[in-house]
């Protein structure tokens, strides 16, 4: 019973440092130049990405020559 306890009472210490240590981060966005272009350019390349490998893009278009799986085939 006094094991039982001692994990409970440790998981919970454990859960309460994470939960502190999150807060105390907070959600504060990159001030460097470098980091802000960084960021914006992983937000284009995700835009990109979504407009691109959405469900109506991916399901609702004609097969190209250019398209991945028409060479799946060949070596």
């Amino acid at each position: 019973m006094t094991a039982v306890l001692i994990l409970f009472g440790v998981l919970g210490g454990v859960g309460v440092l994470m939960t502190v240590t999150l807060m105390r981060r907070g959600s504060s966005r990159t001030e460097t130049a470098e980091g802000m272009l960084a960021e914006q350019e992983a937000l284009r390349q995700a835009q990109h990405d979504r407009a691109s490998f959405g469900s109506s893009a991916v399901h609702n278009s004609v097969p190209t020559a250019s398209d991945t799986y028409s060479r799946r085939g060949r070596p």
